[in-house]
């Protein structure tokens, strides 16, 4: 299996406000994970640093090997860290309103998990197709789910920034989790949506089936499209290559 990031803080922001890593548990089970931070005058880079870098921590901790394990330790750990990040953005008033996005996916030997909060995404790149996997917890995803506007509709709303779920701000936290089988040659993207408001889904899918790059090459050749499309966000793209043995198979 082979993990490859890249972040990058944009043509238009002044600071990198996403983060992301990728962790290991005494068990062996990796742990990949995107944030995306909102919120605050500097709040938005903390809360996003905070959530991946405690619940790494945590992670490398833990000893299960199980996904129904890791859906109970997620959606503990989320609710922990959203009090966390509520806290601190208490204690110091520059910090007001923090919170953050994440999308992260935990590795089995034949499964692999997908949790996410707020716009940030996972994609499955299987078989010459591009699957989105997370759903936006967003103003714009539910004025399309109930057919107010179009997709296309959405990509240039003036509220499409706003967020309907965190990690900070609010109390509640509720995680969204999916269960997937792996196959040898799959590959998973998670990101910022400061990729994906840049490239469209056909145009990743395009890098991602690219036999010619290794997982590292196709995250920069992703920044670089979002780039020169306008980078008008933070861009962080994460890919997860299954390339080895995928037991029972």
């Amino acid at each position: 299996m082979d993990f490859a990031y890249r972040s990058d803080i944009g043509q238009q922001r002044e600071e990198n406000e996403d983060y992301v890593g990728v962790f290991q548990n005494k068990a062996g089970i990796n742990f990949a994970i995107v944030a995306d931070g909102i919120g605050g005058h500097q709040g938005g880079d903390v809360a996003s640093e905070m959530a991946v870098s405690h619940m790494g921590y945590r992670f490398e901790n833990t000893h299960f090997d199980q996904p129904e394990d890791a859906v109970k330790w997620l959606s503990n750990e989320v609710q922990d860290e959203n009090q966390h990040i509520i806290e601190k953005a208490r204690e110091f008033s520059d910090l007001n309103g923090m919170g953050t996005t994440m999308v992260a996916a935990l590795l089995f030997d034949d499964q692999f998990l997908v949790a996410n909060l707020g716009d940030s995404r996972g994609y499955l790149f299987r078989n010459g197709a591009l699957h989105q996997l997370t759903e936006d917890h967003s103003l714009v995803n539910e004025l399309v789910k109930r057919g107010e506007i179009s997709e296309e509709q959405a990509r240039k709303h003036p509220q499409k920034n706003i967020i309907t779920r965190t990690v900070g701000i609010s109390p509640d936290a509720d995680i969204d989790t999916s269960l997937f089988k792996m196959e040898l040659g799959d590959q998973l993207l998670l990101c910022s949506d400061g990729l994906t408001n840049m490239v469209p889904d056909d145009q990743l899918a395009k890098v991602l089936a690219d036999q010619h790059q290794t997982a590292t090459e196709k995250c920069e050749t992703l920044i670089k499209m979002a780039n020169t499309a306008g980078g008008f966000d933070n861009i962080t793209a994460l890919i997860v290559a299954v390339d080895g043995e995928v037991a029972g198979k």
